[in-house]
């Protein structure tokens, strides 16, 4: 029998199934373009956004924003007979909440398709899968490409100023005779081009760069998703990952996706006693993991760059905007924060103690081989590689660029900006140290208590392919009770 399940198994990864691939591809896109969309349009509409412009356009742009895409806002502003006045904006920063969803459908769809498989995958339907994956998502990123512009335009002739009393041409009531200085006989005037005054503000999804970013987007979801899960399998070269790689970066998952579970949990509890509940539910479901992880790196003392200035610099939480428009010359640190309001401190103390909770699962989920040592230094080791490169993935996913201004003629007459950028390098340096701790702190309380477990016989690898080996008997072998152990005597 065991032979025969092997020669199947061998058989099957000899084929490609090529039904089953693109039927699992095109519902893991299907499913995570219909996840993002539905998280967009509920968010924005929470936020009233869909009162200044139209619902489906905005959220094919922030659909695209999210998945790894690219979005240009433009304006033109004319205005009392000015041409030549443009208002230009600048945007670099990713809804993550919508993001989170559509990675996570990938995910689930993703994984259970190879989970198919059997114990082994092989190399060639891995990649067809993930290939087929990663082109279905890029090509509905031209779609959204396609989809993801409009043009909002306010027009002064429709504010009802060309139907005052006396056709424009005067004020009424002998208003115009009580102003001082000329300012009545003007002011006629400039109402005129007032209702002649237009301004037009767009938005439009960048192509080129759109497809590139989809596609770095879906590959990075499928790599972190195949390391992080400990269940699918894997081709036979990948397998030493199931030991070394999958325990630490499962559990760092993990912590990532519950931090984000307790934001979501903050902001209801915010909404409740909130004079605008819908804004602050809205502003959860379309960036919760944006704050959130921005403070998980800020917590584990990564030190941030940035500035903000004008009414943008009133969007971010306090001290936050207290600290950029006082100082922008010295890096944001949780030490400077705390100064300004010392309860900042509670956020090092919920990193310290994620980390602490990401090292026990690692221990939990790796084998116990040697003795406690040998065990607490291992964990360190893969826990501290794994959080030394998700530190600044963090870091570069929460980083903050939008800019605003409107010039006439030349001459800026408005500005505003927020610029807010964590330090890579310190993040590698700090990730490595915070996640080498915490594996080996929770090494060593896993031990102790007994959570950790036992190896399994063999070489330890979970889910390794191979031939039929029996399980270990309860009980020690007997002849007296087995006829097969006695000896043979004719």
């Amino acid at each position: 029998m065991a032979l025969a399940d092997s020669g199947q198994d061998a058989k099957r990864r000899a084929r490609l199934p090529v039904g089953d691939v693109l039927l699992s591809a095109v519902a893991a896109v299907s499913w995570a373009f219909i996840a993002m969309a539905g998280v967009a349009a509920l968010g924005l509409h929470l936020l009233e956004a869909d009162t200044a412009a139209s619902l489906g356009p905005m959220t094919a742009a922030v659909v695209a924003l999210a998945a790894g895409g690219r979005v240009t806002p433009s304006g033109d502003v004319s205005a009392f007979g000015i041409e030549g006045a443009q208002a230009d904006a600048a945007i670099d920063i990713a809804p993550l909440g919508v993001g989170l969803v559509g990675a996570l459908a990938i995910s689930w769809f993703f994984l259970r398709s190879l989970r198919a498989a059997g114990v082994e995958v092989a190399p060639g339907e891995l990649l067809a899968r993930a290939g087929t994956v990663v082109a279905l998502f890029v090509a509905m990123m031209g779609g959204l490409a396609w989809a993801g512009h409009d043009v909002i335009t306010i027009d002064g002739s429709q504010l009802g100023l060309d139907k005052i009393p006396g056709g424009g041409d005067k004020l009424p009531g002998g208003i115009a005779d009580k102003l001082p200085g000329g300012i009545g006989d003007a002011l006629p005037d400039r109402i005129g081009d007032l209702v002649d005054a237009k301004a037009s503000v767009g938005f439009t999804v960048e192509t080129v760069p759109s497809l590139l970013g989809a596609a770095a987007f879906v590959v990075g979801v499928l790599v972190i998703a195949l390391l992080a899960s400990r269940r699918t399998p894997l081709p036979r070269v990948l397998a030493p990952l199931n030991r070394t790689v999958r325990p630490a970066a499962s559990a760092l998952v993990a912590v990532l996706l519950m931090a984000v579970v307790a934001g979501l949990a903050a902001a209801a509890y915010a909404a409740i006693g909130d004079d605008h509940p819908k804004r602050i539910a809205g502003a959860a479901l379309l960036g919760a993991p944006n704050g959130v992880w921005l403070g998980i790196p800020l917590g584990l003392f990564v030190p941030w760059d940035g500035k903000a200035t004008g009414e943008l610099a009133k969007l971010l939480p306090d001290p936050l905007d207290e600290l950029l428009r006082v100082s922008s010359d010295e890096p944001m640190t949780l030490g400077r924060l705390a100064e300004l309001d010392g309860r900042v401190w509670l956020l090092g103390v919920a990193a310290a103690v994620m980390m602490l909770l990401a090292g026990v699962l690692t221990a939990v989920r790796s084998p116990v081989t040697k003795g406690v040592l040998g065990f607490a230094g291992r964990c360190a080791l893969r826990l501290g590689g794994v959080t030394a490169l998700a530190l600044p993935l963090l870091v570069w996913l929460t980083g903050v660029s939008a800019g605003a201004s409107l010039s006439v003629l030349g001459f800026d007459a408005f500005g505003a900006g927020i610029e807010l950028h964590g330090q890579i390098g310190m993040a590698v340096l700090l990730g490595a140290a915070w996640g080498a701790g915490a594996g080996a702190l929770g090494a060593v309380l896993a031990y102790v208590t007994g959570a950790a477990r036992a190896a399994p016989p063999g070489d330890g690898t979970v889910g390794a392919a191979g031939p039929y080996r029996p399980s270990s008997p309860y009980r020690p072998a007997n002849p007296d009770t087995n006829p097969y152990l006695r000896p043979y005597d004719p």
